[in-house]
């Protein structure tokens, strides 16, 4: 008896009309990212922040064009930022306020950084998977973070950015791992403090360095004064590739690895071995990526980081094997590898003699 097989359809998820919704739902979703940019630019949240208001207030309080701000301001709803309410009136979700500047969470300049920065360098996929070079040299003809240091504002919001994207992760790393052990800490590339802030408030007894270019180290200050900690802490300006300041127990590297390639990593981390004692331990901070990648929501975020680092940097998230040899060739041996809430793993490692 031949088999019987049921009809194609709308809801047959192999039907190539359905895997075209998919794709182009996938395609056309970066619209997304630029209405929220916008938001986070114009400062809806923050203007939201007090309660409902109408759109001809919104406009006379960003200057936008009033019909296109209503636009805008619906498409919003869509994704779930903005409410729509009678009389023209609208307001801010429980998410959307996390695009308002000091909102618990604030993802705000990481969206303004996505979308004004990122967005041009990631036209440029293209050039840097048939070279192997960052798109931000074809944008900007500046390399790795040269355009920080020539551009103020750029600067200004690429260090918040990092500073909400560390915001967001301090807390599972303090969770995850015990920092007690070490009485100071300093935190090697590490922006405006957010994580040593929050490594300090979960240690009170030990004291941290802070090292970073001058344009991160000149606004740390403030947030440390803010956390409550700038009492315990030494803040240095300076570069990881030239001098890591010695006499810590632990050195961190969050997040600073996956912006240089292997020849570039092996020199910070030949600055932090310089630094270290036989008993320090130094604490590397990163994304591994998976030997095998499958297409689910964990690995396609390590997908578009990768990428990232790609376009921007020509550089790489890299597997635990990747960063085991990276180690071993600077004279550092893994000695624990633990995973840490938000996906990311404490890698810790010490000198060989």
């Amino acid at each position: 008896m031949a088999e019987v097989r049921p009809a194609e359809g709308p809801d047959d998820p192999d039907d190539p009309v359905v895997l075209a919704g998919r794709l182009l739902e996938i395609v056309n979703g970066s619209w997304m990212a630029q209405a929220a940019r916008v938001a986070a630019e114009l400062g809806l949240a923050d203007l939201l922040a007090a309660g409902p208001l109408g759109v001809a207030e919104l406009a006379g309080a960003t200057g936008a064009h009033e019909p296109s701000l209503r636009r805008l301001l619906r498409a919003l709803v869509t994704i779930g930022v903005c409410d729509e309410l009678d009389g023209d009136e609208f307001a801010v979700t429980a998410m959307g306020r996390l695009l308002a500047a000091d909102a618990d969470g604030s993802v705000r300049d990481w969206t303004r950084y996505w979308g004004r920065y990122l967005w041009d360098e990631w036209a440029q996929l293209p050039h840097s998977i048939t070279t192997g070079r960052a798109g931000r040299e074809v944008v900007s003809g500046s390399r790795n973070f040269d355009a920080l240091r020539e551009d103020p504002e750029r600067a200004a919001v690429f260090n918040g950015a990092m500073a909400d994207m560390t915001r967001l992760s301090a807390r599972g790393i303090v969770a995850g791992y015990d920092f007690s052990r070490f009485a100071r800490i300093t935190d090697v590339g590490g922006g405006y403090g957010e994580l040593l802030a929050g490594v300090l408030l979960a240690s009170p007894a030990a004291t941290g360095v802070l090292l970073d270019l001058p344009h991160a180290v000149a606004h740390a200050r403030a947030n440390l004064e803010k956390a409550g900690v700038a009492q315990r802490c030494e803040l240095v300006a300076g570069s990881f590739f030239a001098e890591v300041p010695g006499g810590s127990d632990a050195y961190l590297l969050k997040n600073v690895l996956h912006d240089w390639d292997d020849e570039r990593s092996a020199s910070i981390l030949a600055a932090c071995r310089a630094a270290m004692s036989a008993s320090s331990r130094l604490l590397v901070i990163e994304r591994l990526m998976p030997e095998r990648m499958e297409p689910v929501d964990g690995h396609r975020a390590m997908a578009r980081s990768d990428l990232n680092m790609l376009v921007a940097h020509a550089a790489q998230e890299r597997t635990e094997a990747e960063f085991r040899r990276l180690l071993d060739g600077a004279g550092l041996r893994v000695g624990a590898v633990t995973p840490v809430p938000t996906g990311l793993h404490v890698i810790e490692a010490f000198v060989v003699d």
